[in-house]
C-alpha cells in the first residue's frame, strides 16, 4: 500500500515515518508537514493510506479530509482525543492518540490493509475489462460513453472532460484516480496527474511529451517509466 504521512511537528514525522518503515505492506510515498504539501503530493502520486495529524497550521485534519473529493483510507494519529467521534463520521480507519506504541500503530495499519484488500476486490468484480461502454454522469443524465471512442481523458479541477472521436466531449464530476480505477490498464494509461490517454490513439512519443489525435500532451516525470516500458515492448 502506498502511504502518506502528514504532520507539522518534526519528531512525530520522524516517529511515524520510523513506524511505516516496520510494515512491509507499507510503501512510503513521503511525509508532509502540512496539508498543501500532501495535495501536491496527491497529484504525482497514488496513495492508499495516509497517517494524519488533526492539529496542523492553514487546514486542520478533518478540514483536509473532507475537501477530497475521492479520499484514500484515513488513520488519524493525534494528541487530542476529543476530536474521534467526529473522525469516524469521516470514516478514517482508526484514531490513535499519541504516543503511540507500535503494537497500536500496527494493528491500525493492518485494519488498513485488510479494508484496502476487500476495495481491490470489489473494485475487480466492478471493473468492466470485458465491456465496450461506460454510461457517466453529464448533467442530468447518464451517458452511455464506448471505450473505442475514447482519445484522451482531461482531468479539470472539479470534473473531467472525456474526448472521444468525431471531435465529440462529455463532461462529467469524477475524479480521475476513480476514473483510471475502472478502465482497463491494457488500454488506457495514466500518463500525467492531468491526462488519462487511449494506447492505441497515440501517433507519436518523445521524452517528456506524446501526440495523441493531432493534440500535444505532456507526460509526467512519476509516469514516464511506465510509458516507456509499454513503448519498448512494441518498438521493432
Amino acid at each position: 500500500m502506498n502511504c502518506l504521512v502528514i504532520d507539522d511537528e518534526k519528531l512525530a514525522l520522524e516517529l511515524l515515518e520510523d513506524n511505516v518503515k516496520k510494515v512491509p505492506f507499507l510503501n512510503l510515498k513521503g511525509c508532509c508537514r502540512n496539508a498543501i504539501e500532501a495535495i501536491d503530493m496527491m497529484k504525482d502520486h497514488k496513495i492508499d493510506l495516509i497517517f494524519l495529524d488533526i492539529k496542523m497550521p492553514g487546514l486542520n485534519g478533518l478540514e483536509f479530509i473532507q475537501t477530497l473529493s475521492s479520499p484514500p483510507l484515513v488513520i488519524l494519529v493525534t494528541a487530542f482525543a476529543q476530536h474521534a467521534l467526529e473522525a469516524f463520521s469521516l470514516n478514517v480507519v482508526d484514531y490513535l492518540v499519541k504516543p503511540v506504541p507500535f503494537n497500536r500503530f500496527l494493528t491500525a495499519a493492518n485494519k488498513a490493509f485488510d479494508i484496502f484488500n476487500m476495495k481491490q476486490i470489489s473494485q475487480q468484480s466492478h471493473a468492466f475489462p470485458s465491456s465496450d461502454h461506460i454510461f457517466v454522469n453529464a448533467g442530468y443524465s447518464l451517458v452511455k460513453v464506448r471505450l473505442q471512442d475514447i482519445i484522451y481523458i482531461e482531468g479539470l479541477r472539479d470534473y473531467v472532460r472525456i474526448n472521444l472521436a468525431n471531435d465529440q466531449v462529455v463532461t462529467t464530476r469524477i475524479s480521475m484516480k476513480s476514473l483510471e480505477e475502472k478502465l482497463g490498464p491494457a488500454t488506457f494509461m495514466r500518463i500525467h496527474k492531468s491526462f488519462i490517454i487511449a494506447l492505441d490513439k497515440i501517433d507519436s512519443v518523445q521524452k517528456y511529451r506524446l501526440i495523441i489525435h493531432g493534440r500535444e500532451i505532456p507526460v509526467g516525470e512519476s509516469y514516464r517509466n511506465a510509458l516507456q516500458s509499454y513503448i519498448t515492448l512494441r518498438n521493432i
